[in-house]
């Protein structure tokens, strides 16, 4: 099942709700208006509990009784190691050391009602289950825009947050503007500020989790900054030969590639990476959504090539790949942020700073 949604034989339902937009195979609930987090607890199919259980496992070994010998095989319990269970179906979802500490559902949404003071604009626009439940997702709209130019080239602004109960990641929540014409996620963290939050399901995992919420207030700053930043970029011309250079540079897979690089020896260069950067190239050209006048040959159109292409042009082998890949921290994240990094130079240095070291 590519989609790999939960599918909860209780309610008859897939585990995922979205607001007006059909996603994820056309499968789960579509609501009209934005619910509250109460509400969307309830359209996801995430209102089930964690417990966790003793784990035991078979003894194995001999007694003897009188002149028989017979097989042990009582109960032996795992020390410090327990099952997570989903109350709900009574589905083990993993198995957690001593120190693993649940955070449920409903805590993780009021992660989010405690950003904004409880329902102040935040809007919840998707969540969900994957597999047996053991891995939740949510995506919440942020009041206000991010706007570039004359204010038709827009970026909202959500905050993106994942958990999972067994035991496999951490709690990871991650400030993600999304450019509204091209849906194409922005991901970048400027100087020092980080955009993802990461905390470990261990004791105190709960009161981080509380605590969160002052650390992703970093948001509306970033965001501010990123306006300026996108402006200024957007008033940059890069030319065509620039445009691809910088695309090479941000998608270069590994060093053996950029020792190519630097030595122009392009024959040995993969014919992956190398149609790789002719597709990230063309979605730069001929993409209607990098037309724009922000877009057109500027450099906030270079940086939104290799975003775009990640979003809009590779293909994934399912959407969980393409979440993992662009939201939690994989490919695509890298490489946005690279481009972001080169970009910036390029803001600062011109052409020269497109050196392949």
């Amino acid at each position: 099942m590519a989609h790999n949604l939960n599918f909860n034989n209780r309610t008859g339902k897939y585990s995922f709700f979205s607001v007006k937009e059909k996603a994820w195979h056309n499968l789960g609930q579509i609501v009209e208006e934005y619910p509250t987090s109460e509400e969307a607890i309830r359209f996801a199919g995430l209102d089930y509990e964690v417990e966790q259980s003793p784990l035991f496992t078979k003894s194995v070994g001999f007694i003897e009784n009188g002149d028989d010998i017979i097989m042990n095989d009582s109960a032996l319990e795992v020390p410090n190691y327990f099952a997570n269970i989903r109350t709900d179906n009574n589905t083990v979802l993993g198995v957690v050391g001593k120190d693993y500490q649940i955070v449920q559902n409903r805590e993780a949404f009021s992660f989010f009602d405690a950003i904004v003071g409880g329902g102040n604009g935040i809007l919840y626009e998707t969540a969900g289950a994957l597999g047996n439940g053991e891995r939740i997702f949510i995506t919440a709209k942020l009041p206000d825009y991010i706007r570039v130019g004359n204010g038709d080239d827009i970026t909202e602004k959500y905050i993106f947050l994942t958990t999972s109960h067994d035991g496999s990641g951490s709690i990871t929540a991650a400030f993600t503007p999304v450019r509204i014409v091209c849906q194409n996620t922005l991901n970048a963290s400027l100087k020092n500020m980080s955009n993802v939050v990461r905390i470990r399901h261990t004791a105190g995992a709960k009161q981080r989790l509380e605590d969160a919420h002052k650390v992703m207030g970093l948001a509306n700053k970033l965001s501010n900054e990123l306006e300026a930043t996108f402006n200024h970029w957007s008033k940059i011309t890069v030319g065509d030969d620039e445009m691809k250079k910088l695309i090479r540079l941000a998608l270069c897979p590994n060093k053996e590639t950029l020792t190519n690089l630097q030595k122009g020896s392009f024959d040995d260069i993969s014919t992956v990476f190398k149609n790789t950067v002719d597709d990230a190239f063309a979605y730069a050209m001929i993409s209607e959504s990098q037309q724009m006048e922000t877009t057109k040959g500027t450099l906030f159109g270079a940086y939104n090539a290799v975003t775009g292409y990640f979003q809009n042009v590779r293909n994934y082998k399912d959407n969980e790949a393409k979440l993992q890949s662009i939201v939690l921290g994989e490919t695509a994240q890298l490489k946005s942020q690279k481009a972001f990094e080169l970009c910036e130079t390029f803001s600062r240095l011109g052409s020269d700073s497109l050196i392949f070291n």
